[in-house]
């Protein structure tokens, strides 16, 4: 099974369900790290590197000497990477997104592509638990290429745990669009319903099943809890606003670890991800993939 954590917005507790979940999933369990502008799981999981690939996407590269500025390649391409000038073609390598367009349409062929670093995907080893992140060059624009590239990583005979990034845009997308199910974490505030209603449209727009794990209950009001029974969202765990939690994050601990009491909660988080999951699954006349 593929379970995906998201949010609507940063610092709700992502990371957190994320590497807990992966703690008490037990051994052999898979987790994807997918917030390369800044992954963190590595904090909380300190393992032993095992791999470490660098990972490039390709860009056009244009021959001076046969490209005659005629502007197919620049008329093509709706992100601007190449612009047709009278002295030749110019590229913008962070722009591109490779698709190799430019060259399919250069009537000369002038266009050949060439690998354009982008970032690194790592991958260790912890109690068990292989960790596996993408690290996006300072500087590179998109996400999504190294998102997908450290998404290929993943052994599709284990179970699999993906800490995607914050948000709905489209690195969020890249991330959880092979997930059997979203859990969505969120926090009990106006921010936080606000972007749990986007992250409620994302998933469904995407037709991915999900539930809703409610951090630092106690903290705000109850407009969350109102909002899931309205629309029908399974609430799978609530987390209450307690302060051992925090600290035990300040110091890079697992909860579970630093607080055994809340090993139970997160198991149990587990067990109600999958009976969801198998439950509409079901409703669908669908196979597993478990």
């Amino acid at each position: 099974m593929i379970l995906a954590v998201a949010s609507g917005k940063g610092g709700t507790g992502k990371t957190t369900v994320s590497v807990n979940l992966a703690r008490v999933a037990g051994r052999h369990v898979q987790l994807l790290d997918c917030d390369v502008e800044e992954p963190n799981a590595h904090l909380f999981l300190r393992g032993v590197l095992q791999r470490r690939e660098e990972i490039c996407v390709p860009v056009p590269q244009v021959d001076a000497s046969l490209c005659t500025g005629c502007g197919e390649c620049s008329g093509f391409c709706r992100y601007h990477a190449i612009a047709s000038l009278e002295s030749g073609a110019l590229t913008f390598p962070e722009l591109c997104h490779g698709c190799g367009g430019c060259s399919l349409v250069c009537p000369e062929k002038a266009i050949t592509e060439t690998g354009h670093r982008i970032g690194v995907v790592e991958t260790s080893e912890a109690d068990g638990i292989t960790l596996i992140q993408g690290r996006l060059d300072i500087g590179v624009a998109m996400a999504p290429p190294l998102i997908r590239a450290a998404k290929s990583f993943l052994d599709e005979g284990a179970p699999a745990i993906l800490d995607a990034p914050p948000g709905t845009s489209c690195p969020v997308i890249a991330a959880i669009s092979d997930a059997h199910l979203v859990i969505l974490v969120t926090e009990p505030t106006p921010f936080g319903l606000h972007d749990l209603k986007l992250a409620v449209d994302m998933v469904r727009e995407l037709k991915i099943p999900a539930g809703v794990v409610i951090n630092r209950v106690g903290l705000g009001d109850d407009r969350v809890h109102a909002f899931c029974r309205e629309q029908g969202i399974p609430v799978l765990l609530e987390i209450p606003d307690d302060r051992k939690i925090a600290e035990a994050y300040s110091r890079g601990e697992l909860a579970v670890d630093a607080l055994p009491a809340y090993h139970a909660h997160f198991e149990n988080l587990l067990f109600r991800s999958r009976e969801l999951y198998r439950a509409i699954r079901s409703e669908h006349h669908a196979d597993l993939r478990i």
